[in-house]
Formats: C-alpha cells, sequence, structure tokens
C-alpha cells in the first residue's frame, strides 16, 4: 500500500511539471491510486477520481499524459482505468497542502515591491486557469516572467472582456517582485498613461514623468488602444517604449484587439508591437469555466459542490461573470443561513443572471416567434402534440425561456404551449437546465435565440 501511495505521488509530481499550478490543484490533486496489479509485461492500473466530472475531464484531456508517467515510473507499459471513488486514506496529494497563495505577504519587502509596483498579489499563475482557449498566452507569460526582456518583446496580449489578460499580465509582474524585490516594475493602464503625461505637460514636469517610466525593468500597459488617436501620448509612449526595451527591460501590453486592428494607432507603433510575441486569448470553455469557478471559491473560503459548479460554469461565460455571481450566491446563502445547493444556484441564475448575462425582454409570443424561426419548425408543430425528438427538443427550449426568462408561472407557461400540464413544464425546464453543464449545442442554441430577441 505505501509502495502504490509512493508511485503515485512520484507520478503526480512528473505531471506536474507538464501542466499549470491551477490545472494540477483543480484536476490531479483529486486523484489517487486504487489498484496496481501486473500481468505479464504489463501493469493493469485503476486511477480514482473523486467525482464523475473529475474522471471525464482527465480521461478526456490527460489520459496520455498519466499513462506515459505511470511507464516511465513503473518501467513497463500500462494499461490505464479511472474509476469514481473517493480517497480515504487520507494522504493529502502534492500540491493540496500547499501554504495559501499569497503568504509572500507576509514579506514586508516584498510587500512593499508589490504594492510600489501596483500589481494585485491576488492575481498570480498558480491560480490562473489554464486551457486550450489561454494556453499560449500562459506559456508566453511565465516565459517572460522568468527571462524578461528577453524571451518575447514586446509581449502582446489580446482578447475579449474578461478573458484573464489582466490577470496574465498581473501574474508577471507578481513573478518578477517576488524573485527580485529590487526589480523596477510598474502597471498602468492605458488611460493612466495618458493622464500622467497630460499633467506632465500642464505642470512642466515631462521630466519627472520620463524617469517614472524610462528607468523600468518591466512596464506593464493595459488597454494599450486607449492611447490611441492622441498625438502627445503615442510620440510619449514610442520614446518611453524604445527607452525601456533598449536598456533590456521588458515591455507587456494588452488590448481588445490586434495592433493591425486598433484604428488611429501610429503606424511606428504598430511595427514596434508587431515585432514581438501577439497572442490572443478566446473565451473560457466549459471545463475552464468549471476550473474558474472552483479557485475562485476556494480563494473567497465557499463549499461548491461539483453539480453546482457545473451548473454554473454551464450557464455563465466569463470569469467575471462567474466571480461576480459566487458574490451574490454566498450573500444569499448567508442572508437565508443554508448551505450552497443546487436549488439556491438555479433560482438565482434564472432571476436574471443567466445565460451570457443575456436578460430576454419580450412577449411570450416573440420567444415562440423566435424559437420557431431559429429551430426552423413552424409555431403548429413546435406548439402541437409531436414527441418526435427535432420537435420535443425545442419545444423543452421555449418552455425553458418563458419560465426562466420570463418569470411566467408554470400552469401560464403549460397554457401557452399547448395546453400543457404544469408538470411537463417543471419536467422540460428541469431538463434543460441539466443540460445546459453538459451539452454544448443547447448553450448555444439558447443563446442564439435571445440574442434574436
Amino acid at each position: 500500500m505505501e509502495e502504490n501511495k509512493k508511485l503515485w505521488r512520484d507520478v503526480l509530481e512528473s505531471v506536474r511539471v507538464s501542466v499549470s499550478p491551477a490545472i494540477f490543484s483543480t484536476w490531479f490533486s483529486q486523484t489517487h491510486l486504487v489498484e496496481l496489479s501486473k500481468q505479464k509485461k504489463r501493469y493493469a492500473v485503476s486511477v480514482g477520481c473523486s467525482s464523475s466530472f473529475v474522471k471525464t475531464t482527465i480521461e478526456g484531456r490527460y489520459f496520455g499524459l498519466i499513462q506515459d508517467a505511470l511507464s516511465s515510473s513503473l518501467g513497463a507499459p500500462c494499461d490505464l482505468v479511472f474509476i469514481v471513488k473517493q480517497d480515504t486514506s487520507g494522504v493529502v496529494s502534492p500540491g493540496e497542502a500547499s501554504a495559501p497563495l499569497f503568504e509572500d505577504e507576509k514579506n514586508e519587502d516584498i510587500s512593499a515591491s508589490v504594492k510600489k509596483a501596483r500589481v494585485r498579489p491576488s492575481l498570480t499563475f498558480e491560480n490562473f486557469a489554464v486551457s486550450s482557449s489561454n494556453q499560449m498566452a500562459w506559456a508566453a507569460a511565465e516565459a517572460v516572467s522568468k527571462t524578461p526582456g528577453s524571451a518575447y518583446n514586446p509581449l502582446f496580449v489580446w482578447g475579449g472582456v474578461g478573458v484573464g489578460k489582466t490577470h496574465l499580465m498581473n501574474a508577471v509582474g507578481y513573478s518578477v517582485v517576488k524573485k527580485d524585490g529590487s526589480a523596477k516594475v510598474f502597471f498602468c493602464s492605458g488611460e493612466e498613461f495618458t493622464n500622467d503625461i497630460v499633467e506632465g505637460i500642464r505642470n512642466k514636469t515631462t521630466q519627472v514623468f520620463r524617469d517614472k517610466y524610462r528607468r523600468l525593468d518591466v512596464l506593464m500597459v493595459d488597454d494599450i488602444q486607449f492611447i490611441a488617436g492622441k498625438d502627445a501620448v503615442q510620440e510619449e509612449f514610442f520614446h518611453t517604449f524604445n527607452a525601456v526595451t533598449i536598456a533590456g527591460g521588458q515591455v507587456i501590453l494588452t488590448s481588445d484587439r490586434p495592433p493591425s486592428e486598433i484604428s488611429k494607432l501610429e503606424e511606428r507603433l504598430k511595427s514596434r508591437f508587431e515585432a514581438g510575441l501577439i497572442v490572443d486569448i478566446g473565451a473560457p470553455d466549459f471545463e475552464l469555466r468549471c476550473a474558474i469557478l472552483q479557485i475562485k471559491a476556494k480563494e473567497k473560503g465557499l463549499d461548491v459542490s461539483m453539480p453546482v459548479v457545473q451548473r454554473i460554469a454551464g450557464t455563465l461565460d466569463s470569469a467575471r461573470k462567474i466571480e461576480g455571481f459566487l458574490v451574490l450566491l454566498s450573500s444569499e446563502a448567508r442572508l437565508r443561513n443554508s448551505e450552497i445547493t443546487e436549488e439556491l444556484a438555479a433560482s438565482l441564475l434564472g432571476k436574471g443572471a443567466g445565460e451570457n448575462g443575456l436578460v430576454v425582454r419580450a412577449s411570450p409570443q416573440d420567444v415562440v416567434s423566435a424559437v420557431s424561426k431559429y429551430c426552423s419548425i413552424g409555431k403548429r408543430s413546435l406548439l402541437g402534440t409531436s414527441r418526435a425528438r427535432p420537435v420535443a427538443r425545442p419545444r423543452q427550449i421555449l418552455m425553458y425561456i418563458l419560465r426562466t426568462q420570463l418569470q411566467l408561472p408554470l400552469v401560464e407557461v403549460g397554457r401557452l404551449v399547448g395546453g400543457r400540464d404544469h408538470t411537463t413544464v417543471m419536467h422540460a425546464v428541469d431538463k434543460i437546465g441539466q443540460l445546459l453543464s453538459t451539452d454544448v449545442q443547447i448553450r448555444q442554441d439558447i443563446l442564439g435565440i435571445k440574442n434574436m430577441l
């Protein structure tokens, strides 16, 4: 038994170097070795997972990684099976008993340097969840944090709202300051840079401004698109950029679009931005949203079960919405003096914090028309008696939207959808609510219908 525990620790240590800390603590720390047996020249291995969701995720994404690590540790090929089984041995996997994420704040020197750099110690690589949508950006940012000024300079990260651009930038700044408290690191927004130069020109203190920005080891500017169209600001940033990079400093920029699409941005700035590495971050997928939610819940000290995690992640589409909803959820739970349950989460999601933050303001007839048009089904068939799947599923979606978005009574929804019983409506709403956690097509269909409305 002890040998199995040691073997699994070795395997996890091998896996740890291949994934981000957040992915490791979210998924791999919830696994353990259940059974190991040798059959001729091969090993049969059973790995226990804390839930079916953890099992599905690891089996689908990291099967080969774990199998290679096991084969390497055992010195022989192995056949791998994942099962849902809780670890009752009391063994803590590597990373589970790690120190608090922000224990470095106890060090006054580091804390002072972090404050001076204006980076947020809560936004680190350790609590940044990684998936296919942001893996390239994460890898680039981590490389920059290890060798600032030489890996990728400048590093230009772009993407939509709430995808993690600012988090990654902060993580680089925090990592650099943590390694070298004397490093000159500074974080600001494009607006703050603009305000500083305007203030310097107005008060004739431009030299103070230049001393502040041009002698930095790491300059990080969030939302750089803000300086576009401002000639004096772009002129100053051009010279600041040159001064920092020539001296061997690192420049990191974020924007909501790539340099080539920032209108009124000077060509000489575009060419310098494009001389480095440009990476984009896409919207988080379902698995990544689950990981983000678990990380945020852990930070807030909330106990959120996997069914609740799946329900929320299947409904909300960005990290900021998830974090905001967690605040609402915890407040409501304290107000009711109850635990965080799937029913509580579902009730709050149905009150306007729902799918992708879109709230439907339309009449029931508008909703019927939208579902009919989107699904290419006639209204007579949609409201009729056919139980064929191509008709029944859109009908259930119709009932779900009428109930959760228009807040109509069950009886009224049943009357509108062909005179159905309220229990039929309840079943439809529950069914679609469950599918939202696992079925990407259902989420896209509902979003498409709501966009039409």
